[in-house]
């Protein structure tokens, strides 16, 4: 057991990567259930690319990184949804406009040396960096976003399994919009040190897509997807560690295996299913076939 335990002997970057990437992936897992099932992964994509934007604003301002990246991503998420309203411009064409060009803007600020970071740190995460005192943000931020949807279950739930009856029962589809995108904000940019804007979309959709094909039930997607997201950002800081790797690409590509792995399973468990009720069929109707004859 000495690989589990000489990481953390005075090694203390170690720790605090270790528990941002437990936190970290604990709430992108979390979080991307709602993502996934609202057939939304391609804004959780847009929104951590156009986050880099506002955090490159605010750094070169001299602005807090969290409050100024997550109103812009809010900003970014309630334009989207104002363009894609209309009729001739589809939600896609939204997010490819408005996200790239806030991409781009970061990208312009960050290489004129206009911000305190660098790009690399932003684009890949920097997770090895992480303080104690930015793991306690992590968890603030984790622990506040699990209290709002614990007490807005039900109207995130109800927007997010039928949007168009949601507000002729009383759960406003416009509110539940806004308070979604404030959470998905404030998730990319409590773990954008930790991942990089190019690696959260990864992991807020592949443990939400694996626990979707593993079960049916919202609330046991919601456990395995949070467990496994914590999980993998366990597994992918030893990794990290052993093999002198990057920790965000290893843990997208652990994702990535375990997304293959459940495939392939699912995949054949489900031929298997559909042979033995193939086959009970067709011994019904010999059986049906055998007394009409008689």
């Amino acid at each position: 057991m000495h690989w589990l335990t000489d990481p953390w002997n005075g090694y203390e970057f170690f720790r605090n990567g270790l528990l941002a990437g437990v936190l970290g992936g604990a709430l992108c897992g979390f979080v991307g259930v709602y993502i996934v099932l609202r057939r939304m992964s391609y804004i959780g994509h847009g929104l951590a690319h156009a986050v880099l934007g506002g955090a490159a604003v605010s750094l070169a301002a001299g602005f807090n990184v969290f409050v100024g990246a997550g109103a812009w991503g809010v900003l970014t998420a309630t334009l989207i949804n104002g363009v894609s309203r209309r009729r001739k411009i589809g939600a896609d064409a939204a997010i490819g406009v408005i996200t790239t060009a806030s991409f781009a803007l970061g990208v312009i600020i960050i290489s004129r040396g206009n911000a305190s970071v660098s790009l690399d740190s932003l684009l890949f995460g920097d997770i090895l960096g992480i303080t104690r005192g930015q793991v306690w943000i992590l968890a603030g931020v984790s622990a506040a976003i699990a209290g709002a949807v614990f007490l807005r279950f039900r109207q995130l739930l109800f927007a997010t399994f039928d949007p168009e009856a949601s507000d002729a029962y009383g759960v406003s589809s416009r509110w539940a919009d806004t308070l979604f995108a404030v959470i998905v904000a404030a998730t990319i940019v409590a773990t954008m040190r930790i991942l990089g804007v190019l690696l959260i979309a990864a992991t807020t959709v592949v443990p939400a897509v694996i626990a979707r094909l593993l079960t049916d039930s919202f609330a046991k997607m919601l456990l395995i997807s949070t467990l496994l997201g914590a999980a993998v950002g366990a597994a992918g800081m030893y990794v990290s560690y052993w093999e002198n790797v990057a920790p965000g690409p290893a843990i997208v590509l652990i994702l990535a295996a375990v997304f293959a792995v459940v495939y392939v399973v699912t995949g054949i468990t489900s031929r298997r299913r559909l042979q033995v009720l193939d086959g009970l069929e067709g011994h019904t109707d010999a059986a049906v076939g055998g007394v009409e004859l008689d």
